[in-house]
């Protein structure tokens, strides 16, 4: 028996090829499905089931796809839900055979009402491994705020409170030796407090996971899994709704978005069409030279979330801008996180748009030297971009705070006559937030290299380290 968990560090996602005796399930499978295909096909083995924890709001999983390209049968837990596709729905108990492994199927409502986990068993009938989901990871539990975007009246102490009595008769009576895979680690908005490890024993999370201390009440659960949770990026609702009722395949989506398009025809689309021009290349490279409008999400960053966090519409349509030969990579990773309207891509990238003698943008970028010498000449107006979290931990003194994540609200408090100094943590923030607001007509923002991280090591910048009443948000 086989066990492999295939993670994505981008996502924070775990997905699992489980083999016996020439036959394979797979457990939550990323969009792009075909390196599962692969990897069956090396070790002659049949794909036989996906297996699916709940529907996920984080990413389109890769469940559809598999299914039609291998014969697989697409397992969920007891739902109420109507799929737009064909599924079978187990029941609470219900085995599934697995070459000579059998994979037993827990109903664990909580996250969601149909979230599951599946124990497997090896072929001497042994307990082998939990793969958990959403229901509990390394550290933390699933945040049961999601299902009610989906179902209205499933409020979140409704989902907590399931998400307790699944835990305590459910899980907490299995054997300490299971190891635990869950679906995300540290990093995923589909928790709060996930550790980097991504498996532990169930042992070792009954003594260090809060959610598992054995004299916790379901009151004291309810009010400590709820606490601090912050608002979930406005994608996680649609990626439901595609997670339920189908998508198109993954080969129709990179057929459409791999258009490799001149400048001239680039042009015409982005001004015949509402398409956004996404341009994904680093930040700093970006600031140099880009397409006028063009805003920048950089693919070496949290590129996944940001895009959905900041573009509300899954079905919006997308020009890309890519380092060479990375298109299908971008492409890929849209439509990790249900953005399938990607239209085409600038052939040459930027280099070919300004050698045809296109207009062209930049962004001034200062070091934190510069930025110490223009203060002081005089005041100087600087924003923060982190989260209001980050900055209440930490944060330079004057600053105000104007979170990426709520960019809308964060530009209606800026003054487009004065001249603002952008940072974030590192410098990837930064210029995606000033690059937003450039293509919606500031002109006065200069982005620091470096974010906070330099302007505290500069020790130029005075740091306050409580809760400051200027924050803007």
């Amino acid at each position: 028996m086989k066990i492999e968990q295939i993670y994505t560090g981008c996502l924070a996602q775990g997905a699992y090829y489980i083999e016996s005796n020439g036959e394979a399930a797979i457990i939550d499978p990323l969009r792009e499905v075909q390196p599962y295909i692969d990897m069956a096909e090396k070790r002659n083995a049949k794909i036989k089931y996906v297996f699916e924890t709940h529907f996920h709001a984080d990413f389109v999983s890769g469940h559809v796809d598999l299914a039609a390209k291998t014969g697989a049968d697409i397992v969920y837990g007891p739902t109420t839900m109507e799929t737009g596709f064909d599924a079978v729905i187990g029941e609470d108990g219900q085995e599934f055979q697995v070459g000579d492994a059998t994979i037993r199927l827990i109903h664990t409502p909580g996250h969601t009402m149909e979230s599951s986990c599946f124990l497997l068993i090896d072929e001497e009938g042994r307990e082998q491994a939990l793969f958990t989901g959403d229901t509990l990871f390394i550290g933390d539990v699933g945040r049961p705020d999601l299902a009610q975007k989906v179902i209205a009246d499933l409020t979140q102490d409704k989902l907590a409170a399931h998400l307790f009595d699944s835990l305590r008769n459910k899980i907490m009576p299995l054997s300490d030796d299971l190891i635990v895979y869950p679906a995300h680690g540290a990093g995923s908005a589909c928790g709060k407090n996930m550790s980097k490890e991504t498996s532990d024993t169930l042992g070792n999370q009954k003594k260090t996971n809060y959610a598992l201390r054995a004299d916790m009440t379901k009151e004291e659960f309810i009010k400590e899994v709820l606490t601090g949770l912050t608002p979930p990026p406005g994608y996680f609702p649609q990626n439901v709704l595609m997670n339920i009722q189908g998508y198109d395949s993954i080969d129709t989506v990179l057929e459409r978005g791999e258009r490799a398009l001149s400048p001239r025809e680039f042009e015409v689309a982005a001004n015949e069409t509402g398409a956004v021009v996404l341009d994904t290349r680093s930040p700093q490279t970006f600031v140099k030279g880009f397409v006028p409008n063009a805003i920048n999400i950089g693919i070496d960053g949290s590129f996944a979330v940001w895009v959905g966090t900041l573009i509300p519409d899954v079905k919006q349509e997308i020009l890309i801008i890519a380092e060479d030969g990375r298109e299908e990579e971008v492409i890929t990773r849209l439509a990790r996180v249900g953005y399938d309207n990607a239209i085409g891509y600038l052939k040459g990238g930027y280099e070919a748009w300004a050698k045809d003698g296109k207009e062209t943008d930049k962004i001034e970028s200062i070091d934190v030297d510069e930025l110490y010498a223009r203060q002081e000449n005089g005041p100087v107006n600087i924003v923060d971009v982190r989260k209001a979290s980050e900055y209440s931990s930490e944060h330079v003194i004057g600053a105000e705070n104007a979170p990426l994540d709520y960019v809308n609200d964060s530009m209606s408090m800026l003054d487009k006559d004065k001249t603002y100094y952008v940072h974030c943590a590192s410098g990837y923030r930064s210029v995606v937030f000033t690059s937003i607001l450039r293509a919606r007509g500031w002109d006065n923002l200069i982005d620091v290299k470096g974010g906070f991280k330099a302007l505290k090591a500069s020790e130029k910048f005075e740091v306050s380290d409580y809760v400051c009443p200027t924050t803007m948000l």
